[in-house]
């Protein structure tokens, strides 16, 4: 307890206070080569940390709004994944999976439930329904 106890009464504040930093903009020019590889330092150290505290709550809620693949896991191998489906294989309504996710692929499971409520999106399936008869 007492290493840290002494790097953050002592070594911390000690380091911040000789860094170079100017009172004005006009201050910056008159820094020598040492005092900007000694702000440039701190500056790549802060914005390393930082980085590095900040990301995985960045990743968490706006990752997702980033272009990624969306097929993780639907038959990979191929090159392309599509299906041929006769229509008169359909019954009078058919769900098919737009999420990726359904494991009986590629019809809809309801796996973009869990998935939406994780990420806020609004995905769904896409229904096929026979013309009603008139």
């Amino acid at each position: 307890m007492e290493a840290i106890s002494y790097i953050v009464r002592d070594a911390v504040p000690s380091y911040l206070s000789g860094v170079p930093i100017p009172k004005s903009f006009g201050g910056f020019l008159k820094l020598s080569i040492k005092d900007w590889l000694h702000l440039a330092t701190f500056t790549t150290v802060v914005g390393g940390v930082s980085y590095l505290a900040f990301k995985p709550y960045y990743d968490k809620y706006f990752g997702e709004n980033k272009d990624t693949i969306m097929n993780f896991r639907v038959e990979k191998q191929k090159e392309k994944v599509y299906d041929v489906i006769d229509v008169e294989d359909l019954g009078e309504k058919t769900n098919f999976c737009r999420c990726w996710r359904s494991k009986k692929w590629p019809f809809c499971d309801g796996s973009h439930n869990a998935f939406n409520k994780a990420t806020g999106d609004n995905v769904a399936s896409l229904i096929i329904e026979k013309k009603k008869s008139r």
